[in-house]
């Protein structure tokens, strides 16, 4: 695998991260105790906590999902009080979906739990290479998602 280039190697670790049976396997243990939310609403209740309030399509394009399932899963998630749906402030005959408070705890209790899970699967690592991985993973996902973030000569470092 080392002969591959790094964007290949990232390409291929990224691949197997986001298969479902990965994602599936990380959700049980997201899920696990926490009331009202399953394998399949998870996605809609994190993705609300990313987007903040918004209405079923912006949130469906936001995590991949289509609106019909989106709006599904958000009713199952409004059944267990984890969201509500409120009037569009900008077009009254509109609606958002937005988190309620034991919403935002149960995001809150999943996104310790998965902190502490990759603290766990860190903890075989040296500190410093912790450290790496974590700050290079997150100037890897701004230059993707701002790719005018990078320099003309695309090493991450910013021009003053």
């Amino acid at each position: 695998m080392r002969s591959l280039s790094p964007g290949a190697r990232v390409e291929a670790a990224l691949g197997t991260l986001l298969l479902r049976s990965t994602r599936a396997r990380l959700y049980d243990r997201l899920i696990e105790g926490v009331d009202g939310v399953d394998v399949t609403t998870y996605p809609v209740l994190s993705g609300l906590a990313r987007t903040g309030p918004t209405s079923a399509s912006r949130l469906a394009e936001a995590i991949g999902l289509d609106r019909s399932a989106t709006t599904r899963y958000a009713t199952r998630l409004e059944a267990a009080g984890l969201l509500r749906r409120a009037v569009d402030h900008n077009d009254a005959r509109a609606t958002q979906l937005e988190l309620t408070t034991a919403g935002r705890a149960a995001i809150a209790r999943m996104r310790k739990t998965l902190s502490a899970a990759f603290d766990e699967t860190l903890a075989s690592w040296s500190a410093a290479k912790a450290e790496r991985f974590a700050t290079g993973l997150e100037e890897f996902t701004e230059q993707l998602q701002n790719p005018a973030s990078l320099d003309d000569h695309g090493d991450g470092s910013r021009s003053s």
